[in-house]
């Protein structure tokens, strides 16, 4: 959630960087008018619990001295179902503000390339050589049957389409991912959480995933509990309504989760094996830290991140994503992109973002220096994602026999070398 004052004292900038998102900005102006009436009625709910207070204290002189106050009782009756009204239409007004105020997105950082879509991002790093085995390389499906290490059959007979289900060799490569990566990431500094995959409401809405993305969640009933779309949910969580040591920032975090994804708005996209899936692993990094400071820690996370792929030797890219195609609660975000042979493409294996206060406003995250309380900026990145850096590693180390040669960091994880 924006800071209203942003509104209140720079519309026009708001709006020019909403427009840029390619997002309406008629709400700008509805805020606007909301808020000189909100202003008004809390002055004028002053005006009246001021006479109140000075009359109550009349009517307190006068009757120690045996005069008669019934008339101005009467009035102050009055005055305080006035003052109840008024009370009740700031509530009112209040609410219709973070009514809309939870659907602007975040303000874009302004060294965030101007752009309408994906077609406007722009390179930002490029690492390593696409594989150039001469023999026609196949795809990550194909390769999970041959090897009887994938099936997605019986994923979508157990639960439904989009839901991948992992077999032996299969399998141990998945957790062997997964913990090298949490190593990793440990001697980087980050601590590592274990979490529930089921979360409340309040945690949602404090990671600014409801009520905006609601449809896409995974959700149960009666209970109104939520299976995470990232472990970024939990962990935001963690310091929720707190306020923390400014020594003690920044603050990092990873952890393993499951992630959980309806995706209502995916008909019609890819949906091959791992392309696009409801279920997926994911190593999540979370970064709490000083204002000034969170640019450089999302460098830093990037790097991070991008360091797994190069100990894996994967071919990937940076690509900084333009004002058109960055995340709701994002003011910055790069994307990693891991190159699949088979498909002769890029996929996306990791976001880095910056949401700055965006999220710490709403889930009431601060830090206290210097006798002032402010809030503090999180970052989020997947250090990564599995499932699409699953597909370019089996394809990438694939041999012309169909095996897959298993990168040599996997080793100690895996306890073999090769799958075939």
């Amino acid at each position: 959630m924006i800071d209203i004052k942003l509104i209140r004292e720079n519309p026009d900038l708001i709006k020019q960087k909403i427009t840029a998102r390619g997002d309406k900005t008629d709400y700008v102006d509805r805020i606007l008018l909301l808020d000189v009436k909100r202003r008004e009625l809390i002055v004028e709910g002053e005006k009246l619990k001021s006479l109140r207070n000075r009359v109550s204290q009349e009517i307190s002189v006068l009757k120690k001295e045996g005069k008669n106050t019934e008339d101005k009782i009467a009035n102050m009756k009055k005055v305080s179902d006035d003052i109840k009204a008024i009370d009740e239409k700031l509530a009112e007004t209040e609410k219709e503000i973070d009514k809309i105020l939870i659907d602007i997105p975040n303000i874009s950082d302004d060294s965030v390339p101007l752009g309408k879509s994906p077609e406007d991002n722009v390179q930002f790093k490029i690492w390593g050589e696409k594989p150039n085995g001469d023999f026609k390389y196949s795809d990550h499906v194909t390769l999970g049957k041959k090897l009887d290490i994938l099936d997605f059959g019986i994923g979508a007979k157990i639960t439904g389409s989009g839901f991948p289900f992992y077999k032996g060799k299969g399998a141990m490569l998945e957790r062997a991912l997964i913990n090298f990566m949490l190593d990793s990431h440990k001697q980087n500094g980050y601590t590592e959480v274990f979490m529930p995959f089921l979360v409340n409401r309040a945690s949602m809405e404090a990671a600014e995933k409801v009520p905006k993305f609601e449809e896409d969640m995974y959700k149960t009933q009666p209970d109104d509990l939520f299976a995470i779309p990232t472990a970024e949910v939990p962990i935001v969580n963690i310091h929720r309504d707190e306020i923390l040591n400014p020594n003690d920032l920044p603050l990092k975090y990873c952890g393993y989760t499951a992630c959980f994804r309806r995706e209502a708005g995916s008909y019609g996209k890819e949906t091959k094996g791992f392309l696009r899936v409801h279920q997926f692993n994911k190593v999540e990094l979370i970064n709490f830290c000083l204002p000034e400071d969170s640019f450089p820690q999302m460098e830093e996370m990037l790097n991070h991140a991008c360091g797994i792929l190069e100990q894996l030797n994967i071919h990937y890219r940076v690509v900084n994503l333009c004002t058109g195609d960055i995340g709701f609660a994002s003011a910055k975000q790069y994307d990693i992109e891991v190159w699949s042979p088979a498909e002769n493409k890029w996929l996306e294996a990791s976001s880095v973002s910056n949401c700055t206060d965006f999220q710490s406003r709403r889930g009431m995250i601060r830090v206290k220096r210097d006798k002032k309380t402010e809030f503090v900026h999180i970052l989020n990145g997947s250090g990564l994602a599995t499932s699409r850096l699953y597909v370019s590693l089996i394809e990438s180390n694939q041999t012309p026999e169909g095996k897959i040669v298993v990168p040599k960091v996997l080793h100690k994880y895996t306890g073999f070398e090769i799958i075939g």
